[in-house]
């Protein structure tokens, strides 16, 4: 339950043998959380607490009438990902914190003043999202569809069918209309923080940053720009996964998370417990 009263779905993987480790994982626009639930499981598998969510208008934590219903990527970060570090503050307080930010689901982080309470960050498929960061064929679809298309049909139907254009589910209004700024504002995700309390330059942890080969949406500039203008004060470590390391060489902005590419999930398991061994030492 958020402070403003609204419910959200959320799923709770608890280890057979816990190491009092927890990893919230924070999805990316439109993704369902049953999309991270092999990773998830596979985390739990290894002692971590993995907490998933769907942000309101998403998912099992959608309402029934998407019309007109209030949500923006800014609700999410202040009121939904805040519900749930709110949560773990209070039931996991002894636990190594980490978080898994996946697109919108690292660019909200700076809106929560929980944020600090993490030991590290894992940032898969994000940046700064602006147009001009984008490779020449994708900035065209970019301009297309929410330059004209997001727009008019959100305004028309009440809500954007993201679906009707392979972007993942339907958004409330407010979340296409941000969206639509972090593409088209070259300010992107800090044109979002100044609509709200803003903690991104208090976050001075490590961030490891994944990026895949064939994400067709994301650039090396895009990223840059997010640990450089966003982020100044994490300390990222950066990691590009080519098609080569996936079984199907399919990874995309999405593919990640499916269990067909299990094999590269060890490489975010790998990077936590090399900063668990230094820790210790």
């Amino acid at each position: 339950m958020t402070d403003d009263n609204y419910t959200l779905s959320a799923h709770l993987f608890e280890p057979e043998k816990p190491r009092n480790k927890l990893l919230l994982i924070n999805s990316a626009t439109g993704v369902k959380q049953h999309i991270y639930f092999s990773f998830a499981q596979y985390f739990s598998e290894q002692g971590f607490t993995v907490i998933t969510y769907d942000y309101r208008g998403i998912g099992l934590s959608k309402p029934i009438k998407m019309k007109g219903f209030d949500a923006s990527m800014r609700i999410w970060g202040t009121k939904d990902y805040k519900a749930v570090t709110d949560f773990i503050k209070t039931n996991y307080s002894d636990h190594q914190k980490f978080c898994l930010g996946h697109s919108v689901g690292a660019l909200i982080l700076g809106m929560n003043p929980n944020s600090e309470m993490f030991e590290e960050f894992i940032f898969v498929g994000t940046q700064n999202a602006f147009v001009g960061n984008l490779k020449f064929k994708t900035k065209i679809e970019a301009y297309l569809g929410f330059g004209i298309i997001q727009p008019i049909s959100t305004k028309v139907l009440g809500y954007f069918p993201a679906h009707w254009f392979g972007l993942g589910e339907s958004l409330p209004s407010g979340s296409a209309f941000d969206w639509r700024t972090l593409i088209l504002n070259k300010k992107s995700t800090n044109k979002l923080l100044e609509k709200v309390k803003d903690f991104s330059k208090d976050l001075t942890q490590k961030v490891f940053v994944i990026r895949a080969e064939d994400d067709v949406w994301l650039t090396e500039k895009g990223v840059t720009s997010l640990l450089e203008n966003t982020y100044p004060n994490l300390k990222p470590t950066y990691r590009l996964i080519t098609t080569s390391e996936s079984e199907k060489r399919e990874i995309g902005h999405i593919n990640f998370f499916r269990s067909y590419n299990r094999k590269l999930w060890i490489i975010i398991l790998e990077q936590l417990e090399a900063g668990d061994c230094k820790s210790e030492n």
